[in-house]
């Protein structure tokens, strides 16, 4: 079997494997947060950040709900990262942003966090931080789903089929899911420029 074909094979199987539960119980979280006026924060590193400023722009211009991710200002991000260190950089955004129990916290992330293994350990602390405030916390992870599918109020887990490529299905099924989300009519406030053109 080439490559090209094992990869999508992968991917299909993925496809079929993803538990809709999980992500029908994310839509219901987030339009409740929209209700209530609350704001919904995007946590990412590496890849997931590119892809949490990108969610960014989809929730506000489609679903219509305020959102943020601290990637997209790279002047605090790196501020904040050389005065008080990585592990803190995402808990302190979220304590200048004012999270309250009205938000959510929703992260992007191949493994999660894992602080015993010392990956990712800033998503450790702004979750720890977003119980403490009664912010709901959603997450599209990887592998087991770390710290994340532990402490997630809903969390869908892309399934691990080959070690080789958990980071690629993981991040790419991250926008899968969540174009999934903000394409649902119960989710889209305005329409999609190319479905709206005849």
């Amino acid at each position: 079997m080439s490559y090209v074909n094992e990869y999508l094979a992968e991917a299909r199987t993925i496809t079929k494997q993803i538990n809709q539960a999980d992500i029908e119980r994310m839509i219901g979280i987030i339009l409740g947060i929209r209700q209530h006026n609350g704001r919904l924060f995007f946590l990412g590193v590496g890849g997931s950040a590119g892809n949490a400023s990108h969610a960014v722009n989809d929730f506000r211009k489609i679903a219509g709900i305020e959102s943020y991710s601290p990637c997209d200002n790279v002047s605090e991000l790196t501020a904040r990262t050389n005065d008080d260190g990585w592990e803190s950089v995402f808990v302190e955004w979220l304590k200048g942003s004012h999270l309250n129990s009205q938000d959510g916290v929703f992260v992007l992330s191949v493994g999660g966090g894992n602080q015993q293994k010392n990956v990712s350990v800033n998503l450790v602390r702004a979750l720890e931080y977003a119980k403490k405030t009664g912010a709901k916390i959603v997450g599209i992870v990887g592998r087991d789903g770390g710290y994340t599918g532990k402490m997630a109020d809903a969390c869908v887990i892309v399934p691990t089929l080959n070690t080789a490529t958990v980071t690629a299905h993981t991040e790419a099924f991250q926008a899968v899911i969540w174009h999934l989300i903000v394409s649902d009519p119960r989710m889209r406030a305005t329409e999609m420029k190319w479905e709206s053109v005849k």
